[in-house]
């Protein structure tokens, strides 16, 4: 890469494309609005210093950016460099400027990943908007997450099985021909010649169990063999085979007896991996399966999070909003990872741009009671539902933990019935973790209010506390959200499904369109850019995003009746 300036609109191109576009369009307005917020030395991290002059970087994150803006395919968004009149504008290129091959916007992405820089075109314009006081710190965001699907098939296990060893031996079948040739027979062929969903696998259970035992002993072989001296030395390193190793390593083990190795397939009883390291497929090794509700995947999690515009300050004529509402974060997460282990991370990732929010709106999944305290401890206020603790023996009608007075200051507790703890347990030396309360078992025993307040036979009742800011934090936060006053500023949070929605209909948010975690993390940011500069279009020129279909009844401009 030799960096260069930002080229500036041919005079040509300049004329001919406002003479198209009259009331102009996104990449014109992303132009004259934004200037030049990607330079070509942003990118001089994922290029060598040494080379072929390359296209620039700047202008190919501006492509991506418009690409996703339509939904289009690399050989659709090629064409558009080729022969769209705004694009060109928004570019700098000249009319007959032949564009590139469309097979360079995937090595662009390959630099992007291969560098660490997934995030680096959204990040960019982040810094634009920072820039214009279009986005700060201290004001109210708003995060929710969906679902992603991987760009893979979902295969069963025995499927999975055997399409692993199908993928190293494709591998191996064009790197290493000459050795694998001496390694396999024709029987190999006749099993994995082609994709194993492709095929009609057995009917009966006890032959899918025949072959998927085959399989493994054939998977075993393979590893085997890439370890012998007559190998290639770089065979037992190469993706597929080391996928190979992993599946094996969850799917099968072996046992060794005076009657020789007997290959068994992994069960429930065996110890199958959990869902949030099960491999579900050779070809994206970071999907993973997980279920929400009624909804179950295969692939990842998307975060979006987002700024929440002040009502206060819209134009009283226009309807239009002082700043737009734009997403301020993206992030990226394999599938089984809980919302709660994402807004530690979120929050950090916005404190590295400096745009933590005064009021961060989530919902419940986001909000737990170290969350609350986390946040409060950066100047957040998390705002979400904290769900209410089960009562004890999860039986409507006895005394919650809400009902005990707790003195902090001596370490007591008193009952609803005025009995006083009798031992206060800390398990570490200052309290910060968990806190057990027990009462007295002789005080408890002849209680008229025992059958209210525990289930123990013989034992007094006993309490969990979590630490006194914990415990403190959450009893405020509880009572709280039953206002009307909370319930109508948490009322924000629902707009952040609309970008959901708006993002899986413009950008596809919800199909990846490449393999990985780190590809998908790029798609994500790109998708993410691209909704910004489709909202910030809305706001230049002044049209509402929400725009509602009405019936040509309704447009008849009628006076009401006397």
């Amino acid at each position: 890469m030799f960096p260069q300036p930002w080229p500036e609109v041919p005079e040509l191109t300049a004329r001919v494309a406002r003479a198209a576009f009259r009331k102009g369009s996104l990449a014109i307005r992303a132009r004259d609005e934004l200037g030049a917020w990607c330079r070509d030395a942003d990118f001089a991290g994922c290029y060598q210093a040494a080379g072929a002059p390359g296209i620039s970087p700047a202008q190919l994150a501006m492509v991506c950016v418009l690409q996703f803006r339509e939904n289009l395919t690399d050989r659709q968004a090629a064409d558009a460099v080729r022969g769209s009149l705004d694009w060109k504008y928004c570019l700098g290129l000249e009319l007959t400027d032949p564009g590139f091959d469309f097979s360079v916007l995937s090595g662009f992405r390959g630099r992007l990943v291969a560098g660490g820089a997934e995030r680096l075109v959204f990040d960019l314009l982040l810094a634009r908007l920072i820039e214009a006081g279009l986005v700060a710190a201290g004001g109210r965001q708003r995060t929710d997450s969906t679902h992603v699907l991987a760009r893979i098939r979902e295969l069963n296990r025995l499927e999975l099985a055997g399409e692993s060893v199908r993928a190293a031996l494709e591998t191996l079948a064009a790197a290493a021909p000459d050795w694998l040739a001496g390694v396999i027979d024709a029987s190999w062929q006749d099993r994995y010649g082609q994709r194993i969903d492709q095929i009609r696998l057995p009917a009966s259970q006890a032959k899918r169990d025949a072959l998927a035992v085959q399989y493994g002993r054939d998977g075993y072989r393979l590893l085997e063999a890439v370890r012998q001296d007559s190998a290639p030395g770089w065979a037992r390193d190469l993706p597929a085979v080391a996928v190979l190793r992993q599946v094996w390593v969850q799917q099968y083990y072996r046992e060794v007896s005076e009657a020789g190795e007997k290959v068994i397939r992994r069960e429930a009883e065996q110890g199958l991996p959990p869902g949030r390291t099960r491999i579900v497929s050779p070809y994206d090794t970071g999907a993973r399966c997980s279920q929400k509700r009624a909804t179950r995947w295969q692939g990842y999690k998307a975060h979006l999070t987002e700024t929440i515009s002040d009502p206060a300050g819209d134009d009283p004529r226009t309807g239009r909003p002082a700043i737009p509402n734009l997403i301020t974060n993206v992030a990226t997460t394999p599938a089984p990872v809980t919302d709660i282990e994402t807004t530690g991370p979120v929050h950090d990732q916005l404190d590295d741009h400096g745009l933590l929010p005064g009021e961060h709106a989530v919902d419940a999944g986001y909000a737990s009671a170290d969350a609350l305290v986390a946040a409060r401890a950066r100047g957040i206020t998390l705002l979400g539902p904290l769900l209410a603790g089960a009562p004890p023996g999860g039986r409507a009608g006895r005394y919650p933990a809400t009902a005990f007075t707790i003195d902090w200051d001596h370490r007591q507790v008193t009952c609803p019935r005025g009995q006083v703890s009798a031992s206060w347990t800390c398990y570490d030396n200052r309290c910060r973790d968990e806190i057990l309360v027990k009462f007295p078992p002789a005080a408890c025993r002849p209680c008229p209010a025992r059958g209210q307040c525990t289930t123990s036979a013989a034992g007094g009742r006993q309490l969990g506390l979590r630490p006194r800011e914990v415990h403190e934090a959450v009893t405020a936060a509880r009572a709280g959200q039953d206002t009307g006053q909370w319930k109508a500023r948490y009322a924000a949070r629902a707009g952040v499904e609309g970008t959901i929605s708006q993002a899986t209909a413009v950008t596809g948010l919800r199909h990846a369109r490449y393999t990985g975690l780190a590809k998908t993390t790029l798609q994500h940011a790109l998708a993410a850019t691209a909704i910004n500069l489709i909202r910030l279009d809305a706001w230049w020129t002044h049209q509402p995003l929400d725009r509602r279909r009405t019936t040509h009844l309704q447009r008849l401009d009628l006076a009401p009746a006397a």
